[in-house]
């Protein structure tokens, strides 16, 4: 009788993100192109456009990947935001919601 291990790939780590980056283009990387502020901004406006951004980013799938690993505290990764470790939809804007929709 025979056992077959499966191997589970571990998720990438940074290095392993570089190091895929470094084959692309450096023209085709958003947050090298972009100011790296615009990743991490507090506006809701400039968030949405990070993320999208992203989209055509050739490393995206590793680079999301990467950062639900390390549970990355804030920022846009990947084309998602993330906020204490986690995904989130969307950035709120600053101060109280609105009581009545607008």
């Amino acid at each position: 009788m025979t056992t077959s291990v499966l191997l589970e790939r571990p998720e990438p780590t940074l290095g392993e993100l570089h190091q895929a980056a470094e084959r692309v283009d450096e023209d085709r990387l958003p947050c090298r192109v972009n100011d790296p502020e615009l990743f991490f901004a507090e506006s809701p406006t400039d968030v949405e456009y990070a993320k999208a951004l992203c989209e055509d980013c050739p490393v995206q799938a590793l680079c999301l990947a990467g950062a639900l690993e390390r549970r990355e505290p804030w920022g846009v990764w990947g084309g998602q935001l993330f906020l204490q470790g986690a995904v989130i939809p969307r950035k709120r804007p600053r101060g109280r919601p609105r009581k009545h929709a607008a």
